[in-house]
């Protein structure tokens, strides 16, 4: 078995009502920040999935995907395949 690396993006679709991205876009003047608009708010979710193939690796974080980290009612989810040496992505909060 072979581990494979993988990206998922989970955005609410078009014409579907986004109220973090909405609060974003309104707090934006209280920063000071002008010419920003159409804000959308969504979940960046990384993985690995030991597999016999990418395509049965892939296969495992489509049905994840649909199943549990996007509802497919409003949301869209887009999957990208990271390079194995890649660690997983660390954010530190700003103090």
């Amino acid at each position: 078995m072979t581990s494979y690396r993988f990206a998922v993006s989970v955005m609410p679709k078009a014409g579907i009502l986004d109220p973090q991205g909405r609060a974003v876009e309104g707090s934006l003047g209280q920063l000071g920040l002008h010419g920003v608009r159409d804000v959308r708010v969504g979940r960046h979710v990384e993985l690995s999935v030991e597999a016999s193939s990418e395509a049965a690796a892939r296969a495992v974080v489509e049905r994840l995907s649909g199943a549990l980290l996007a509802n497919p009612l409003i949301e869209a989810w887009s999957v990208e395949m990271l390079d194995p040496g890649v660690a997983p992505v660390a954010v530190a909060a700003a103090e």
